[in-house]
């Protein structure tokens, strides 16, 4: 079978824009959440959220094309821009029916949508724009990425909510293992921080509403965690065959060993709380990937700072990993960016590749009071340098669809 490795990276993100600037920011234990800018909150009931913050689509991308993009596309195109570069490849007219697109989305371009309702509302019919749906369609990541660099090889959107963006990583190991396509740009794209969706979140009560403490408010296995912080942002992944890579001599940061996918079937929000198939999922990771529970050194947790959630979370991976949880690190960067959903998996790979790269953890910052049913080692508030051979990355969507990826070192 086809070995698969990473050679490049690429996001936007509340911590800035770049891969290289949200590893340091996570490094940091800086938070990106802060009181929305972007639309007037003066009478919400949640007020803070993860913005991306002074970014420019016509700084990544050409004018004409951006006024034909929704947010969250411009994420995509910019973040995937950033990562061929990374990768130093270049897509070829002559090859590019053998890259792929994965960009997945939650959402899709919610903003879009939200906006031509409300000029449906208050203006009339002749205000809707004519390309509403074509812009709020999720699989526009995915469009607009391959327009933009001439890709013509599989382009394609799973829509997963929480664990799309992992399952982005796993369906590109799986189409390059089946000769589908040589390289594929992998990731997940949101953004849908608007006032319906944070308002509708805030009534389901899965928001925190620590207004008054922005960076203090996403507090992932603590125990005054209130609930997640709603953000936006893209996290891109180029994922190509080995032999593809050592061909045009690129730089290959880690292994993509595969991944599984599972589903709690229980509830449209809330995960099973005995978390048993969100660990089958992991166990499935790590036995396709040839591994055995022990190897596993690291684990960018789901971790979305909910009640019932962290909970489920810690619970599944002791069921899967035994004595071992204990001994392996799970932090939470969504303490420090909030939770991006459909682009979540995207932000937690370059986690765990970075961390395979540089031998160091991001923490999980904000663990102050740590919840008793939550006892695994989170790196509390400090990243940590240890060696870091093997990491796995959870993601965890409404519905109970559970998906898990795999790095390992490159050897």
């Amino acid at each position: 079978m086809k070995r698969v490795v990473v050679t490049g990276a690429g996001a936007v993100s509340p911590l800035g824009i770049g891969a290289s600037t949200l590893w340091e920011g996570m490094l940091a234990g800086k938070s990106g959440i802060a009181e929305i800018e972007n639309f007037d909150v003066s009478d919400l009931e949640v007020r803070i959220g993860g913005e991306v913050r002074n970014f420019d689509p016509k700084d990544h991308m050409d004018a004409k094309l951006a006024k034909r993009m929704d947010r969250f596309s411009h994420f995509s195109v910019a973040s995937a821009a950033e990562a061929l570069n990374d990768a130093g490849y270049t897509v070829d007219p002559e090859q590019s029916e053998r890259v792929g697109v994965i960009m997945n989305s939650g959402g899709g371009g919610i903003p879009i949508m939200e906006a031509n309702v409300e000029a449906m509302v208050e203006k009339g019919p002749k205000w809707v724009h004519p390309l509403t749906i074509a812009l709020f369609a999720p699989n526009m990541a995915s469009c607009q990425v391959s327009m933009a660099f001439g890709i013509h090889g599989p382009t394609v959107t799973s829509s997963a909510a929480c664990a799309s963006g992992v399952q982005a990583f796993v369906q590109a190991a799986q189409m390059i293992q089946r000769d589908e396509a040589d390289i594929i740009i992998a990731g997940g794209a949101e953004s849908g921080l608007r006032r319906t969706s944070i308002t509708a979140m805030a009534n389901m009560g899965a928001l925190s509403k620590r207004n008054h403490d922005p960076a203090g408010a996403s507090r992932p296995f603590d125990l005054g965690r209130d609930g997640f912080v709603f953000s936006e942002g893209c996290g891109v992944l180029i994922v190509e065959s080995e032999e593809h890579a050592l061909a045009r001599g690129a730089n290959i940061i880690a292994e993509l060993t595969g991944g599984a996918f599972t589903s709690d079937a229980f509830h449209i929000t809330a995960p099973d709380p005995n978390g048993k198939h969100a660990a089958r999922a992991m166990s499935l990771a790590v036995e396709r990937s040839g591994l055995q529970p022990q190897d596993i050194d690291y684990i960018a947790a789901h971790a979305t700072a909910t009640n019932v959630g962290d909970i489920a979370e810690t619970d599944a991976i002791k069921t899967a990993f035994g004595d071992h949880a204990y001994k392996l690190a799970a932090s939470a960067n969504k303490s420090m960016v909030g939770h991006l959903l459909g682009a979540a998996g995207g932000v937690s790979a370059i986690a765990c590749v970075y961390a395979i790269r540089d031998n160091i953890v991001p923490p999980t910052i904000n663990l102050t009071d740590p919840d008793p049913k939550c006892d695994l080692d989170y790196v509390p508030n400090v990243a940590r340098k240890m060696p870091v051979d093997v990491a796995l990355v959870n993601g965890f969507g409404f519905g109970g669809q559970n998906a898990v990826a795999l790095f390992k070192r490159y050897e």
